[in-house]
């Protein structure tokens, strides 16, 4: 993560929470902000990616058989695929 344009932000911690990232980060040899900051990071990258999942099966819940569901040919070329790969596994995508 680039240091420029870095942004404090105060976070109160519980004790128990703060001991346990001050002992991870003495383990580590790594600084207890990084260690924070890379945890709100991945923190954040769950939930936007929970949140992309829940959009697109809310989508997928919406649309089940309408006609905006799976077109017919593309299903139909998907399970062709599939059996073609069972019968030729060495084959692949670009093949």
């Amino acid at each position: 993560m680039p240091k420029t344009d870095m942004k404090n932000l105060h976070v109160p911690l519980p004790q128990p929470l703060y001991r346990r990232l001050r002992a991870e980060a003495k383990r580590a040899h790594r600084p207890a902000t990084v260690l924070a900051r890379e945890a709100i990071d991945v923190w954040l990258a769950q939930q936007h990616r929970a949140s992309v999942h829940q959009e697109l099966a809310s989508y997928a819940r919406k649309v089940a058989g309408t006609s905006d569901d799976l077109d017919a040919d593309l299903e139909a070329a998907s399970v062709e695929h599939v059996l073609d790969a069972g019968e030729n596994p060495e084959r692949t995508a670009d093949q």
